[in-house]
């Protein structure tokens, strides 16, 4: 009933798009739009009465991506290009008598991985279907920098876009260094944990994840980034998203959890696997891929092939990377931290997915026990783990830059 009813109106607009003035008869008209998919892969599907025109264009600071048209009629939903996966922003007009163009404006760096004019097969006319996908920044200023060679243009495009140069002031064209993510776990409206003593797992999280951030910064060689700085709220596909932007050799997400048994405390160690390695990991990862709809935020606009997608672009290398990235973490902390038994643990955290970049998540301890509570709000205990924990990253840096790392 509900097809047949989103039928007619898709063919009462066309033939009211058709009724128009003689002079219009050859205007393109774009009847729907549609966007589904995360802050990592954003589908756009747009349909229009006949067969479009259609070239495409990358523009800087911001991201975006220009679709220009012939002259085309807009009949879209204003619900339906809200805010949605990598997009932030939709704009579409005329940009002179006889062009018109669309504007997405992304999140960060992205990738065109598709762009298909297609007849539909079911319906009238034909649908725009294109794939964005997160990238880095230096991919991103090279892209720029193909399409600018390509086209010689160094002109102000219409509507005051401007197709920018590769931006070579942001974006390094020598050696990558080896990067850091560091992820602060949790943060704004999603306060994580909570210990019987009132401490939020958000405010523990950050500021050994500040910590972490000056004792990495000390080492030759390295440069760190971190996906909050503050109380911010960042969805996990966010975060992962963050990680790809700027090609991390290492993603490491901190956090310290509550567990339902008070006695159980010391440092974790988290992969990411299908299967869990315990009871208790799953049921930690199951809560910490809960953190989204914390924030009351659905899934509605991720279909279920993109969310399928997710563990299926675990590379093989990305993985034994982040095993070996464990042990290093293991081996550098147990010497003089508290750990729990079995401290390197694997689960389905979705904050670790990210298809080529080697992850772990450490569970510096937990709120839920007393004397590691009191530990983690210790500027010096803080200060000591996190010199361990950056012992381990150079020297896991030094192995994968050597190519000791199998």
């Amino acid at each position: 009933m509900i097809r047949r009813i989103v039928m007619a109106a898709y063919l009462g607009l066309l033939v009211c798009l058709q009724a128009g003035n003689a002079a219009h008869a050859e205007d393109l008209a774009a009847l729907t739009y549609q966007a589904a998919g995360d802050e990592l892969r954003t589908r756009i599907v747009i349909n229009f009465d006949h067969e479009p025109d259609v070239s495409t264009m990358l523009l800087g600071d911001p991201h975006r991506l220009a679709i220009d048209l012939p002259k085309t009629v807009f009949g879209f939903d204003k619900k339906s290009v809200e805010p949605r996966g990598l997009i932030t922003d939709v704009r579409y007009g005329m940009i002179d008598s006889t062009r018109s163009r669309l504007i997405f404006t992304l999140k960060g760096p992205f990738a065109v991985e598709r762009l298909d004019v297609i007849k539909n097969d079911t319906s009238p006319g034909y649908r725009l279907v294109a794939d964005l996908v997160a990238s880095s920044d230096r991919a991103f200023a090279e892209a720029m920098k193909t399409q600018n060679q390509t086209t010689a243009s160094t002109v102000v495009a219409p509507k005051g876009d401007r197709i920018a140069s590769a931006a070579p002031n942001e974006v390094s064209t020598g050696p990558k260094p080896f990067t850091v993510v560091v992820d602060a776990g949790h943060g704004g409206i999603d306060s994580g944990a909570e210990s019987a003593g009132g401490s939020l797992e958000k405010n523990v999280t950050l500021l050994f994840a500040q910590q972490l951030r000056d004792e990495l910064g000390k080492l030759p060689g390295i440069r760190v980034e971190m996906t909050r700085n503050d109380d911010t709220f960042l969805r996990l596909s966010e975060r992962v998203r963050i990680a790809r932007q700027y090609e991390a050799d290492l993603f490491i997400s901190i956090h310290a959890d509550t567990i339902n048994r008070g006695s159980i405390r010391g440092a974790t160690v988290y992969t990411v696997s299908d299967k869990a390695s315990d009871a208790d990991s799953r049921a930690m990862a199951d809560r910490e891929n809960r953190a989204d709809a914390v924030a009351g935020i659905a899934f509605d606009n991720e279909t279920p092939e993109i969310a399928d997608i997710l563990m299926d672009l675990t590379r093989r290398e990305t993985h034994t990377f982040s095993l070996s990235f464990a042990k290093t973490v293991v081996k550098s902390l147990k010497k003089d931290v508290n750990m729990i038994n079995n401290p390197h643990r694997f689960a389905g955290f979705q904050v670790l997915r990210a298809p080529d970049v080697p992850s772990v998540l450490v569970e510096i301890g937990y709120l839920s026990n007393q004397e590691d509570e009191k530990l983690m709000l210790d500027p010096a205990w803080r200060s000591h783990v996190a010199e361990r924990l950056a012992t381990a990253v150079g020297e896991y840096a030094g192995m994968k830059t050597a190519g000791a790392l199998n």
